[in-house]
C-alpha cells in the first residue's frame, strides 16, 4: 500500500502495487478478504461458467430483409429477427425513412423527423376515420368525461400530481388541431363558394 509524505496510508491508488500483497497478509488485515476467491463458494459461480455449446452456435437464421425496413445508420445490419407489424407507408413512412437514412440517432433532426412522421400519421388516421362508419370522437377519447366524473377538484390538489402544471395546455393540444382543421375547412369552403 502506498503512502503520502506523512506516511498516512492511501486507500486507493491508480497503479497496482508491486510486489502484490501477500494473500495471507491481506486475509489477516482485512476481515472477510478472499471469501469469494473460490468459485465453488460464490453463488454466482455457476452462472459465470461459459457454456461451450452455446458460445459456438452463432447467430440465428436471418429474417428476410425488406428494403422498406428502417435501420439506423449507426448499425451495420438489423437484428436477425425484427418486427414487421407496421411497415413504412405513405408520406409518414417517407419522413421516417429520411430520418433513418440521413441522420444519426444522436442528432436532434433524427428524432424531430420521427415526431413529424408520427404527427403526419396521426392526421392521416383522423382523416381516414371520417370516411369510416365510426369517426374519431376527441371528447371521449381524451378521457375528459371520466376526469369530470372522478373527483376532478379533489384529485388535483394535495396529491403531488405532476400533470396539473400543464393542465392549462391540454385543451390547446387536444382541441387546437380540430379547431384549426375546422377553420381551414371553413376558409376553403368559403373561397370555393365565393368563386361561383
Amino acid at each position: 500500500m502506498s503512502s503520502n509524505s506523512s506516511n498516512t496510508p492511501i486507500p486507493y491508488t491508480a497503479s497496482v502495487p508491486r510486489p502484490a500483497p501477500d494473500r495471507a497478509a491481506l486475509r489477516a488485515r482485512i476481515p472477510g478478504w478472499g471469501v469469494d476467491l473460490d468459485p465453488a463458494d460464490r453463488p454466482s459461480g455457476v452462472v459465470e461458467k461459459i457454456d461451450d455449446a452455446a458460445v459456438g452456435r452463432g447467430m440465428p437464421p436471418r429474417q428476410a430483409l425488406d428494403s422498406d425496413r428502417e435501420r439506423s445508420i449507426e448499425h451495420a445490419f438489423l437484428t436477425p429477427v425484427f418486427g414487421t407489424a407496421q411497415p413504412l407507408h405513405g408520406v409518414s413512412g417517407r419522413i421516417r425513412k429520411l430520418a433513418y437514412d440521413r441522420f444519426s440517432e444522436g442528432r436532434a433532426a433524427h428524432w424531430l423527423l420521427l415526431i413529424v412522421g408520427d404527427r403526419v400519421e396521426a392526421i392521416g388516421a383522423h382523416l381516414r376515420s371520417f370516411a369510416s362508419a365510426r369517426p374519431d370522437n376527441p371528447i371521449t377519447e381524451t378521457g375528459v368525461l371520466a376526469e369530470a366524473r372522478r373527483h376532478p377538484i379533489r384529485s388535483r390538489f394535495g396529491r403531488g400530481r405532476v400533470d396539473r402544471h400543464h393542465t392549462w395546455l391540454d385543451p390547446i393540444l387536444v382541441a387546437g388541431p380540430w379547431v384549426l382543421a375546422a377553420w381551414g375547412a371553413f376558409r376553403v369552403l368559403r373561397r370555393i363558394v365565393s368563386r361561383r
